[in-house]
């Protein structure tokens, strides 16, 4: 009787000692879940009220940060549930509320249990100041206050979670633009580094614009226009991307540093011996400009001249004589009585995909300077044919100037340019711009999708911005009209467009 007993016993330890070998087991790989990540004023210096992340219940932590914050030395407060089990930061062992980390960029968060045989993982994105990149400019105290002086000074990007940083870096700045400088109190720079860098994704290079859009209170004429010339068939078309800029300590607000148009491997690509030109008026070129005035195009528009860009040429010299007696050659052709033969009238001198596309986009968005004024720009190698582009500087369009017809989306307005207007005269460049225009048209829908969501992406910034500039709800040079709220102005963007290719589809038989 004894041994059943003392049997029954051992039988019923073992079973107990199985159950708790088995619990402890079920507890080491249970799954461990975050249930909060925060940071708290307690552990992190710059931070006055406790920041807790916000859970999208799969995977992601994520919240905003305001600026003046540590994003890059943060000590993060993680609630696990159980409590216990080993946390990683992207990699990196971390120890909850000591360990210092950099949330600039996306966290990758790797829970594991006590004996890490399993593992569980988080990522962690946090929106610092408006999301948009902070680009700061220090001169020590030098004021910029010129667009023919550099004044030296030094750089620093922080890209946030969608771009690289840049360590402090020697650059010069000085003013640009012409009403743009001269009417508003949002000033356009140009900045030049040292030696070509790679800056927010878009290719090295020395030269970089930062464009104030003040006249354009959506602040996204440009990237619209850059977006079509994207998908056109132009051989370059500038691109850019919106930042925070600060100098001297000084918040300005929201610009879109952007390429500039210039002959380089990476934007106008003219070779050894090609020609970047740009339609301009007589009193905007400077003094060490070359230029020249065609004979028929000058004839209309007496103000203007045809600015040589690129290459760096003298006057008289063969070069010089060369471009001036081709575009001279190219204008008879058009001019002339055969302008329609292929061979010997103006399709001889032309891409003319190129005029097509150029012509269409600066329609669409029936920019004012485009039809003889200003920012027109085309190429010429050597051997090959003129071509149209870049695009450049569109504040004043969509409807975004008071001035002229393009106020209103109705109506032709580039149509009326000397040599698009000649070539309108032909019934094959017509069948091309209307077979052409319905690429555009079919893409209305893209267009307005695309100024959502970046005024989307801009609406923390926006804000900040018109804070900083009061503009909104006034005129400002030169408005037809203007909104109380930056979603007034989107809609009317919007708006304006669609009617605009509506109409168009209408001439053009889309």
């Amino acid at each position: 009787m004894k041994k059943i007993l003392f049997l029954t016993a051992f039988l019923l330890v073992l079973g107990c000692r199985d159950e708790e070998v088995e619990s402890v087991s079920q507890v080491d790989n249970a799954p461990f879940e975050i249930t909060q990540i925060s940071f708290k004023p307690d552990f992190n210096t710059t931070i006055t009220d406790e920041i807790v992340l916000d859970f999208d219940g799969v995977q992601t932590f994520s919240g905003y940060i305001p600026y003046g914050v540590s994003i890059q030395s943060l000590v993060a407060s993680i609630t696990t549930s159980p409590e216990g089990g080993i946390i990683q930061l992207d990699g990196a062992l971390f120890q909850n509320e000591v360990t210092a980390h950099d949330f600039g960029k996306e966290v990758n968060v790797e829970l594991f249990n006590s004996d890490q045989s399993n593992s569980w993982n988080y990522t962690v994105r946090l929106t610092y100041f408006t999301g948009l990149p902070i680009l700061s400019i220090d001169t020590d105290g030098i004021p910029v206050d010129s667009r023919d002086v550099y004044v030296d000074g030094s750089i620093e990007l922080f890209g946030g979670l969608n771009f690289e940083h840049i360590d402090t870096s020697n650059i010069m700045i000085r003013g640009r633009g012409n009403s743009t400088w001269f009417l508003h109190p949002k000033k356009p720079y140009q900045i030049k580094f040292e030696t070509k860098t790679n800056i927010l994704g878009l290719p090295k290079d020395r030269k970089w614009v930062l464009l104030a859009e003040y006249s354009d209170k959506t602040m996204l004429r440009n990237k619209l226009t850059y977006e079509m010339g994207a998908m056109s068939s132009l051989d370059y078309t500038p691109a850019g991307e919106f930042v925070e800029f600060f100098l001297n300590d000084v918040h300005l607000g929201t610009y879109f540093l952007a390429q500039k148009v210039e002959e380089s491997n990476n934007r106008v690509q003219i070779g050894d011996d090609g020609y970047l030109i740009e339609i301009d008026q007589d009193y905007r070129v400077d003094q060490e400009d070359v230029f020249f005035a065609p004979t028929i195009f000058t004839q209309q528009y007496t103000s203007n001249v045809f600015n040589i860009k690129a290459p760096n040429i003298s006057y008289g010299s063969a070069e010089f004589d060369l471009i001036e007696n081709h575009v001279n050659d190219f204008e008879s052709a058009l001019f002339g009585p055969d302008f329609t033969d292929p061979d010997i009238g103006y399709r001889a001198f032309v891409d003319i995909d190129s005029f097509v596309d150029w012509f269409l986009i600066n329609e669409i968005s029936k920019t004012v300077d485009a039809q003889w004024y200003s920012s027109i720009h085309f190429t010429y190698i050597p051997g090959e044919k003129i071509k149209m582009g870049p695009l450049w500087d569109f504040d004043l369009s969509y409807g975004n100037v008071d001035y002229a017809d393009p106020e209103y989306p109705e109506g032709f307005w580039i149509k009326d340019n000397p040599w698009i207007s000649r070539m309108f005269e032909d019934p094959y460049f017509v069948s091309l711009v209307e077979n052409r225009f319905s690429y555009y048209y079919n893409n209305l829908g893209y267009f307005n999708e695309f100024i959502d969501d970046n005024s989307a992406y801009l609406d923390r910034s926006q804000a900040y911005n018109y804070d900083i500039w009061q503009s909104l709800g006034m005129y400002v040079w030169p408005n037809p009209v203007w909104f109380d709220t930056y979603a007034e102005e989107i809609n009317h963007l919007k708006q304006w467009l669609s009617t605009r290719m509506n109409w168009l589809a209408q001439e053009f038989g889309s």
